[in-house]
């Protein structure tokens, strides 16, 4: 079941976010308006928001490791307003982007040199890797299993890069409704993974 499940996912992951990933290394002055379009399509609110923060966070990450202005820059816009007595510092204007994961993943590889394929298979690998330690966290599978996963899903990997590489937003699709679904109670749920 966690192997049908890694398949989905990645199948999801390659229709719905890679087109993003691409158009953002390829244009990269285009992030901010590519990142909107991303908004609009991440109609789940849980998908929404972990997207927004782990691209938040990817950027602040990236810009303290690399000595990369284009990295800074990007961090620098998406960071939240800074807060003082519970009202917006004026020096800080409030962040007018969402920061979704795929664009700036895109615009910040591009940034950094890395080519088209390397970049897609990257945030490919990263997604694998994502069920593999949250599989390990939960308790499903032990390490050595979750590196066996993502070994056995090699294959897949190529198959979705083959197929979605060359996708573009306006295509841009969820293909595993099921997941989305189940990913959008995550709220309700008593005990959770993260934020419990």
């Amino acid at each position: 079941e966690l192997d049908e499940y890694a398949r989905e996912h990645l199948w999801n992951v390659g229709h719905a976010s890679l087109p993003f990933v691409s158009a953002a290394f390829e244009a990269p002055a285009d992030v901010w308006a590519l990142d909107a379009r991303a908004d609009a399509t991440l109609t789940s609110h849980v998908a929404n928001r972990a997207s927004r923060t782990q691209g938040r966070t990817f950027l602040a990450t990236c810009a303290r490791i690399f000595d990369e202005p284009a990295l800074i820059e990007l961090a620098e816009r998406a960071a939240p307003a800074a807060r003082s007595r519970g009202e917006r510092d004026e020096q800080t204007p409030r962040a007018s982007v969402s920061a979704h994961l795929a664009p700036v993943f895109g615009a910040s590889m591009a940034a950094l040199g890395a080519t088209a394929g390397e970049t897609r298979a990257l945030f490919l690998y990263v997604a694998l890797r994502g069920v593999a330690s949250a599989a390990v966290r939960l308790g499903v599978v032990g390490p050595h299993e979750a590196q066996r996963l993502q070994r056995r899903h090699a294959a897949t990997l190529d198959e979705v890069l083959a197929e979605c590489a060359g996708l573009p937003p306006d295509d841009a699709a969820i293909v595993s409704p099921l997941l989305e679904i189940m990913g959008a109670t995550h709220d309700r749920l008593y005990a959770r993974l993260f934020q419990s």
